[in-house]
Order: C-alpha cells, then sequence, then structure tokens
C-alpha cells in the first residue's frame, strides 16, 4: 500500500514525511524544497493480540509494545503542487505522475493559512487553507480529464472495435489503479450512456472528479494547529469539506520522534504523552521545546496527529483491516517458531484466499481452506475475515 503526501509547497509536507518515517529529508521554510519524491515506511497501529494470548510477538517488520503493532505502509512525499499542474505549471505533470500508484492521498495544508499560494510565508490568517484543498483537488481532476481527452482516438476505436464504453476507458485508466468496476459504477450514476467523444468538457470532468473520488480519496491533515488562528480554520474546514480533518503538527511529532530515537524520552507514534528518561541529559532549550509540545499540542489536541491522519485514511478511508498469518496455530508461530511475524493489511471484503494470495501465489494456488485461530473453526476460502483474525491457512502438499 501506497499513500501519497501531496499539497500546496512549505505546507509542512516533508516535516509530516520526516515525523511519520525518520527519513531524513531536506526541509526549509521556503517554496519548492523537495524536486524528487521521497519514499519511506511509516507505520499504522493495530491493537496488540499477542497480549490477548499471553505471548510476545516477533514481528519481522515494525514492532510491537505489548499494547499495539505497528505494522508498515508506504509514503510517499513529492513536490508541491500550485495550480495549472495539470497543464505543466511548477512540477506539475511530474508531480501527478509520480502519485500513480498511490491508494489515498493526504493533503497537508497549512491550517493558520501562513503561506501564500505560492508558498512564500504571510502572516497567520492571510491566505485561505481552503482554497489548497480545492486547488489539489481539482488538479487531479483536471489530469485524469486531461488523460481521457488525450486518448479519445483509441477509446473511439476500441467502442468501434466492439467494446464497451468502461471497457475501453478502463484501458486509459488502469495505469491509475481504477477498477473497472468502478467506472462502471460512475457511468452508471452519472447516467453517461454516450461514449466519451461526445461527453462535453463538464461532463468529462464531473467523471474525472468522481473517479478520484472513489479511487484516490483524500485525508486532510491540517497542518501547524499549534499557530494562532489555526483552530478556527480547521472548523470551517470541517464545515466545507467532507473529507476526514486530522488536526496535525507534524514539527511537534518531528521533535518527539527524534528525542525518542536519542533515548532522551520513552515515546511511540500516537501516544498523548511522552515521559523524560534523564532530564539531565538534556538541555534547558531541549527541555523548553518538550514542554512546548506537551502544552500546545498534546494536551490540547490529544496527539501531534500524524499517527491519527496515517490510520484516518488505511482504516477510515480505504477502510482496510490487519489480519495475523500463522503456520502453527497452537503457538500462533511460523515454522521457524517466530510469534506472530506477519501482519496482512487486507481491503474490507478481503477474504481467506485474498490472505493466501497475500503470503504468496503459490500457497493461494494450493489453498484448501482457513482455520480461525480463536475458535478452531475451520472456514472456506471466500469467508470474508475480521479486523485482528488470527489464521492458518491449510493447503494441499
Amino acid at each position: 500500500m501506497l499513500i501519497g503526501l501531496v499539497g500546496k509547497t512549505n505546507v509542512g509536507k516533508t516535516t509530516f514525511f520526516s515525523a511519520a518515517t525518520l527519513v531524513e529529508a531536506e526541509r526549509d521554510n521556503r517554496p519548492f524544497v523537495t524536486i524528487n519524491p521521497n519514499e519511506g515506511v511509516g507505520y499504522i497501529r493495530v491493537k496488540s493480540v499477542c497480549a490477548e494470548f499471553g505471548v510476545r510477538c516477533q514481528p519481522k517488520c515494525g514492532w510491537c509494545n505489548g499494547r499495539f503493532r505497528y505494522v508498515p505502509i508506504k509514503l510517499l512525499d513529492v513536490a508541491g503542487l500550485v495550480k495549472g499542474a495539470h497543464k505543466g505549471r511548477g512540477l506539475g505533470n511530474k508531480f501527478l505522475d509520480d502519485l500513480r500508484r498511490s491508494s489515498v492521498n493526504i493533503i497537508v495544508v497549512d491550517a493558520p493559512g501562513s503561506t501564500d499560494d505560492r508558498g512564500n510565508p504571510v502572516p497567520p490568517s492571510s491566505h485561505d487553507p481552503l482554497e489548497d484543498v480545492v486547488i489539489v483537488k481539482e488538479e487531479f481532476s483536471l489530469w485524469v480529464a486531461s488523460i481521457i481527452e488525450r486518448a479519445k482516438s483509441k477509446i473511439r476505436s476500441r467502442i468501434i472495435g466492439g467494446s464497451s464504453i468502461d471497457a475501453a476507458l478502463y484501458e486509459i485508466l488502469s495505469g491509475l489503479d481504477v477498477r473497472r468496476e468502478v467506472i462502471k459504477e460512475v457511468l452508471e450514476d452519472l447516467s453517461l450512456e454516450m461514449p466519451p467523444m461526445e461527453w462535453t468538457e463538464e461532463r468529462l470532468l464531473d467523471f474525472s472528479r468522481e473517479i478520484l473520488k472513489r479511487s484516490k480519496p483524500f485525508v486532510i491533515a491540517a497542518n501547524k494547529v499549534d499557530v494562532p488562528k489555526a483552530e478556527d480554520n480547521i472548523n470551517r474546514l470541517g464545515r466545507e469539506l467532507d473529507d476526514p480533518i486530522i488536526p496535525v503538527s507534524a514539527e511537534a511529532e518531528l521533535i518527539l520522534r527524534r528525542a525518542a530515537r536519542s533515548g532522551f524520552i520513552r515515546y511511540e507514534p500516537g501516544d498523548p504523552d511522552f515521559e523524560v528518561v534523564d532530564e539531565s541529559k538534556l538541555t534547558r532549550v531541549q527541555l523548553k521545546a518538550l514542554d512546548t509540545v506537551r502544552e500546545s499540542v498534546l494536551n490540547k489536541f490529544g496527539s501531534t496527529g500524524v499517527q491519527d491522519t496515517l490510520e484516518a485514511a488505511v482504516y477510515k478511508v480505504l477502510k482496510m483491516k490487519v489480519v495475523f498469518p500463522v503456520e502453527n496455530e497452537t503457538k500462533l508461530s511460523d515454522r521457524d517458531g517466530n510469534v506472530l511475524p506477519d501482519a496482512i493489511i487486507l481491503p474490507e471484503d478481503g477474504t481467506v484466499e485474498d490472505l493466501a494470495e497475500k503470503i504468496h501465489s503459490e500457497i493461494a494456488k494450493k489453498a484448501l481452506y482457513g482455520i480461525d485461530v480463536r475458535n478452531k473453526r475451520r472456514i472456506s476460502l471466500d469467508h470474508v475475515l475480521s479486523h485482528r483474525d488470527i489464521v492458518k491457512i491449510v493447503a494441499a502438499r
């Protein structure tokens, strides 16, 4: 799974990325610091299953603290977007092309409105962050519309050759990871019975908007919540938009993650507070910075919001679930004795067969049925799994 980080330049996308992944990436308070995309690994939390069984997880990837299992996901921080990106303005086409593989996109906005439409620093409330959300969504839609527009002759040929409208469009949009059933649903819901060559610009844009809404949805990370005027704008964004909106301080999360990595504090992503290990090892400036994070962010919002944003994207928007496959249902281990080594992210309707496919295509081919480890019940390959299920796949030899 790949989550894209998008937005206007100089709103804190790369700070969010570094806070979530601990990948060192160039940051500065100026436009277009990021040119080439940064890719790294973040994590989503799932309530621990090892504690339920009185064992200790041994994850191959991520980690478990006994309360939460941290499951890896990929993040892509791309160059900042400007109006007209779909026509190539700024780093437009490159920016949009980089996001072809993303399943969901987090729009990072400057919540206090302290950067103008070109990303230059301005006093808080000088800019409307709602405009930045609208521009990102519209540029995405115009980009998809331009792909279809350029391919109209191919679409015409496919339809003349006997292809249905949805099949012809699927061939054009498959590179964006858009499923054919989604295309068909959108055509029906918008009553688009005519072929795309006969659509008006407005209808083409309506189709593109709806395709993105269903295939590349958004979460809003309202960044810089500790800056004056941010809260008023966040409340207004909530009234104006249907997308999940998460109050965020990416800078606060980065401070905490780095302090924890250095052993100065005890903190893990998503925690509502931290514990200083030894005050004598910290300078007054460092202690003051930590106190500021606690008072202006953690005590006020309950977290820095970075972890909440990732989990909103995966669980709330994509409606994904995490399942734990094991080979030994008694010891909850793999063949080498590693306890609960894997955590697999599946879609809401993911089945035993889907889980087998995620583990290995050869296992999926030989799979006979699954075993629900909690109740030792045999389950069919088409059985829809639940979040936090522990499953053994039984396969033919």
